[in-house]
């Protein structure tokens, strides 16, 4: 073929070496990437056999010198964020240490499209290429952008068929009611040689305390506070707490032997993104799983106290719940239903402790001219200490009336209408199996299984609360017998074991029992 008048010729280099002039052949710079997906004992193997393979392979060619195997052991591919020796590669590339990179496989490179031809370009452009030894591509070929762009997209669906099988898998072993928990962090419980949770004994104990306490008024911090004064370790094995801890420990299912199952789920494959189940998805709860810590009616009553401390209204306006003195929250004020809060005066250089109406003192934001009265604190106490003496000196005429509020409190067979729930929910979970892809059939028989799980919760809750007015007025009744004589000071325990709500009028105070019992006491 003629050479055009206006094209010249530029020859190749020569090397010239300074003290012979012959031509220096570079060898080309060849890493290896290998990595296996797990760390089962049999992939380990063929980890080391990948990396012996490469090593020889490339030695044995006598004009390829070894810059390095590159190897991430037991990582996933899916992203390439968390492979270390990866990302050391490319950096390498960048550098200008390698000519050329072998490896097994595209799935082996990257199961990410977007990952995978970001990085082959990348590295074409610094004209390095990359050898798929089972596809047999050479990026660096004229066929391997195309073909490139065809595997990975193959190895991408490959992932994201084998996630969705792992997530069938998942679902069919939640509908199976097979519970898998990771234990490492579960205060309470670890598990046997099958695999299933039991009870350690010492940290059951601990889980326990946590919700005794908040059932004899203790907040969140409290209990904080009071394990780490203990020493006691948490979950993690650490001596600090966290509020969020002890609000996880009183909000867990488990701890009632029960399991709800996918509270999250996998959003992205790609990035393994995970977020809270809002009902996306289906979940599933198993009844009885394992050996319970903390009895049903107990966790019913302590989810109640939750909410109601989240939700302290008095005339519409939300108010925070204290749990630092016995009294706080549990003085209502007679004319606006508004709580009553402690508070030091200073008056002329009298010091003294009083408790006033949250409105009255907050009058300019509240908007209300509420005329409640100050009370002085030894008044309140004293108030408190003349009803619980009040109450033992009636004992004869209290007690029948309680034992009958604790027949009353028995009334209602929740287990016959349990059991008729359960038949039910059962119909229409054997029905939804049948429905097939009807979307809008699914939906209806959807809709009924949740109303009739909030039904079920709703008659738990309720045998709770009863179970919870029987436990209050034995514990009234217990301390009415035991009792031999008056009380003669204010007690911040008994309190928190016996009060239910004090309110203050013009002219008396009445106090409420959590019993039920109700005593006016002038103050």
């Amino acid at each position: 073929m003629a050479i055009a008048g206006n094209v010249t010729v530029i020859p190749p280099k020569r090397t010239i070496g300074t003290q012979k002039k012959t031509e220096t052949v570079q060898k080309t710079r060849v890493a290896a990437y290998c990595r296996v997906s797990t760390e089962f004992e049999e992939q380990e193997s063929s980890y080391e056999m990948q990396v012996e393979h490469y090593t020889s392979y490339i030695m044995s060619n006598p004009d390829w010198e070894l810059v390095e195997v590159y190897a991430d052991d037991g990582i996933s591919a899916t992203n390439t964020a968390k492979r270390e020796s990866f990302n050391r590669m490319i950096q390498d590339c960048r550098d200008g240490k390698i000519d050329m990179i072998l490896t097994k496989s595209i799935s082996r490179f990257s199961r990410n499209t977007v990952d995978c031809l970001k990085f082959t370009r990348e590295l074409k452009g610094l004209n390095i290429a990359v050898y798929f030894e089972k596809e047999n591509i050479n990026t660096l070929d004229a066929k391997g952008e195309v073909l490139m762009t065809i595997m990975a997209a193959l190895a991408q669906q490959e992932s994201e068929s084998l996630s969705a099988n792992v997530r069938l898998g998942i679902q069919f072993r939640n509908q199976a009611g097979k519970v898998q928990v990771n234990h490492n962090r579960f205060l309470g419980y670890t598990k046997d040689e099958d695999g299933k949770l039991i009870i350690v004994q010492e940290e059951a104990e601990i889980v326990r305390r946590i919700y005794a306490e908040y059932m004899d008024g203790a907040s969140f911090l409290q209990i904080k506070r009071g394990l780490e004064a203990d020493g006691i370790l948490n979950g993690a094995g650490n001596a600090k707490w966290y509020e969020s801890n002890i609000k996880q420990i009183l909000t867990n299912e488990k701890y009632i032997g029960d399991a709800l199952l996918q509270k999250t789920y996998t959003v992205n494959t790609l990035e393994k993104k995970r977020v809270a189940n809002n009902g996306l998805a289906p979940k599933y709860y198993v009844e009885g799983s394992h050996e319970a810590i903390i009895e049903r009616d107990v966790f019913l009553r302590v989810q109640a106290e939750i909410v109601r401390r989240a939700n302290i209204l008095t005339d519409g306006k939300q108010r925070i719940y204290s749990a630092r003195y016995a009294l706080s929250s549990i003085v209502v004020c007679g004319h606006c239903g508004d709580i009553y809060r402690r508070i030091k005066w200073n008056n002329r250089g009298c010091k003294s402790t009083v408790w006033r109406c949250v409105s009255r003192v907050l009058k300019k934001s509240s908007g209300i001219d509420c005329p409640a009265r100050t009370i002085r604190e030894e008044d309140l106490q004293a108030a408190v200490v003349t009803a619980i003496n009040d109450a033992w000196s009636k004992r004869d005429t209290v007690l029948p009336a309680l034992k009958e509020n604790i027949r009353s409190a028995i009334e209602g067979d929740s287990e016959a209408q349990i059991a008729e729930v359960d038949r039910e929910i059962k119909e229409r979970q054997a029905e939804l199996l049948g429905a097939g892809n009807d979307q809008k059939k699914i939906d209806k028989i959807g809709d009924a299984i949740i109303s009739l799980r909030e039904e079920r919760q709703a008659i738990l809750a309720d045998a709770a609360a009863r179970q919870g007015l029987r436990d209050k007025v034995n514990d009234l009744v217990a301390f009415l017998d035991e009792q031999t004589t008056e009380i003669t000071e204010y007690s911040e325990i008994l309190v928190r074991r016996l009060v239910e709500k004090i309110t203050v009028y013009d002219e008396k105070l009445t106090v409420e029992f959590k019993s039920g019992l109700e005593i006016d006491v002038d103050a």
